[in-house]
């Protein structure tokens, strides 16, 4: 890849309101991402939001037919194309919604091999949160993507929080998902580190992700 080609950021909601909380937490994630990639390196940072509840009847006429139409397509190829991936769903029956899930089954169990990826959710009450647990990184882990260690999960009560003395509140949690997600754009671990293992290195030595990246391809 040259060094004049853009970085991609991807970022799916499937929010059905408008205007959409999913879409806003989708919106702040995508910003802290590019905030992050654009401090500290010269390439440009291309950003994408792309709205589902836009494609939901192309989804549906897909899984059907098997001929998708070209801006679904398109879609499709932006997110599978993308350096990185952010995707949040609101929170349906304790699960993600059925059109977050419609979407993703379209897309080829190997597409996202090796990408970084941030999952994240929304709900009326913070007792889904194990949603992006139980449910988001089982499949995002099926279609082979690195769902990095930070998820964000934003309650209703989430919105205009700072948190406390004891838990970090949504704004944090936000910048610390993008700041991983931008390291591992960029070919760092997840924590920032850039450097090989050396000779004094045990078993906890730092691998950088180019070759996390490289292994999971092999594999």
């Amino acid at each position: 890849m040259f060094a004049t080609t853009p970085l991609r950021v991807v970022a799916v909601s499937a929010g059905l309101s408008q205007p959409s909380s999913t879409r806003l937490l989708a919106d702040r994630l995508a910003a802290a991402t590019r905030e992050r990639l654009t401090t500290g390196q010269d390439r440009s940072v291309e950003v994408r939001v792309i709205e589902l509840r836009d494609l939901a009847v192309d989804i549906a006429n897909h899984l059907v037919s098997g001929f998708p139409p070209a801006g679904l397509r398109e879609a499709i190829d932006a997110v599978t194309e993308a350096d990185g991936l952010i995707a949040v769903t609101p929170v349906f029956t304790a699960s993600y919604s059925g059109l977050f899930k419609s979407f993703f089954d379209l897309i080829d169990n190997t597409a996202l091999t090796g990408k970084p990826v941030v999952i994240a959710a929304t709900g009326g009450t913070a007792r889904h949160s194990l949603v992006l647990e139980h449910a988001m990184r089982p499949l995002f882990a099926y279609l082979r993507a690195v769902t990095l260690p930070t998820s964000v999960y934003a309650a209703s009560e989430d919105w205009g929080s700072s948190g406390d003395a004891y838990t970090e509140g949504l704004p944090s949690r936000i910048r610390r998902a993008g700041g991983e997600l931008a390291s591992a754009v960029l070919g760092r671990t997840v924590s920032g580190a850039s450097r090989a293992p050396g000779l004094d290195d045990g078993e906890d030595a730092v691998v950088p992700f180019e070759q996390q990246l490289a292994a999971l391809r092999q594999g």
